[in-house]
């Protein structure tokens, strides 16, 4: 038997087309990677490194496993991204986007430009918005961050950090805002600071321009703006618990519902105004497509961790006894839970505020003949004028369809204050 090392011939077109690969050897290029998807423009892939899926995309200027090495599945990659290190699988990386030694990113993740990770960093239906910049050893699944104005400004997960995002009844329906979509999108926030050694018990939301203190647990809403947060220490103790009772059921209800709405938001910001801006990118289309395939993922996620919640109702109704006022709005939820999905499913969001929609892309393409620049630089060049005017539009799509979901819900008492 030749046992002679042989490179492949997927290795081969890639060094023939321009790709640096210092040992091919040691690299595992998978049969249904498409050559044309790899950019032969500045890119390295380092020693022990294994791409591998039929959708995988990388840019120009990209370094894969420069700390360590690198599997890579089925991720859209693009301009001048550094992963260092890791595991990465059917996620998003925008320009500029880094992620240190001992990284793992799963399904449903999209890092927007000049994102950073230090090392030992676990996402997983995880959206960050530009500059957000995250320590090490975290673990910060099922949220979305937004905040900052540059990489001098930025919102920041200190090291040691975790969404908590499993709670005590066995359930995800856990994911938590920190920030929103339609300011978030416009890169004109005040940052959000998430202390080290801290926590947050998911679902909840943080508004912009707090900052959570080092070893705090978070465990209700921050939604005044601009403070400094101290947790306080829990007594210890051993309290009874039942499974299933859900007694804060409407503010779970609510936070997914907003969530979802967020979601809905920025799938038609990439659909009107990123689809445009990521064209710059060396095979930007590919990107774009892989963001919009993110989005609908995070949406099947989110609604598949309410409709799990919803299916436990009637059980809950059984364990809690109670007051007729609370079983009401468990059983309406457990009815209703496919007009919520169907609401998300449905083509109403492209209807939404379209007046406001078509005057802010018609003055933002016209500013853009001027201003130029990357996508980035677009948007922080926006007067603040337009800038409300595409935050009114997005608010817009997030208010029409919480409105519908509380209407069908009305016992629920959702979206009140």
């Amino acid at each position: 038997m030749d046992l002679t090392p042989r490179i492949s011939k997927k290795i081969l077109q890639l060094v023939e087309k321009g790709v640096m690969i210092p040992n091919p050897l040691t690299v595992d290029i998978g049969d249904d990677v498409v050559i044309g998807r790899i950019s032969a423009n500045g890119v390295t892939i380092y020693p022990g490194c294994r791409i591998h899926g039929r959708e995988t995309v990388i840019s120009s200027g990209v370094q894969v496993g420069r700390e360590g090495p690198v599997t890579l599945e089925d991720c859209q990659v693009g301009p001048d991204v550094h992963l260092m290190g890791g595991y990465f699988h059917q996620a998003v990386f925008l320009k500029k986007a880094r992620a240190g030694w001992g990284a793992h990113v799963r399904e449903g993740c999209i890092l927007e430009e000049e994102t950073s990770c230090a090392h030992c960093v676990g996402l997983k239906q995880t959206i960050l918005f530009p500059f957000v910049t995250l320590g090490s050893l975290i673990n910060f699944c099922d949220c979305l961050m937004a905040g900052g104005t540059s990489r001098k400004d930025h919102s920041e997960v200190g090291s040691s950090y975790i969404h908590f995002n499993f709670s005590p009844d066995g359930d995800k329906a856990t994911a938590s805002l920190f920030g929103d979509v339609p300011r978030g999108v416009m890169l004109n926030q005040s940052a959000i600071f998430l202390g080290g050694q801290g926590g947050a018990v998911g679902p909840l939301r943080v508004n912009y321009g707090n900052v959570i203190s080092a070893g705090t647990i978070l465990r209700k809403d921050v939604l005044t703006a601009g403070h400094l947060i101290v947790g306080k220490t829990y007594r210890e103790g051993a309290f009874p618990f039942v499974r299933d009772l859900y007694r804060g059921l409407a503010r779970i209800v609510e936070t997914n519902i907003r969530y979802l709405a967020n979601l809905t938001a920025l799938e038609q910001w990439y659909l009107h105004v990123r689809k445009e801006t990521l064209r710059e990118y060396d095979l930007g289309d590919l990107i774009y497509a892989g963001a919009r395939e993110k989005l609908v993922l995070a949406k099947t996620e989110r609604l598949s961790r309410l409709k799990a919640v919803a299916e436990k109702m009637p059980r809950s109704v059984e364990m809690a006894g109670g007051g007729e006022k609370g079983k009401a709005g468990k059983l309406e939820l457990h009815q209703k839970i496919q007009a919520i999905s169907d609401l998300f499913d449905s083509n109403m969001a492209p209807m939404v505020g379209i007046d406001q929609r078509e005057s802010f892309l018609e003055e933002l393409w016209n500013h853009q003949k001027t201003a130029g620049g990357d996508h980035v630089a677009l948007i922080q060049s926006l007067p603040a004028s337009l800038s409300q005017k595409g935050i009114r539009w997005l608010d817009a799509i997030v208010r029409e369809l919480c409105g519908k979901a509380a209407n069908l819900l009305p016992t629920l008492h959702l979206f009140r204050k």
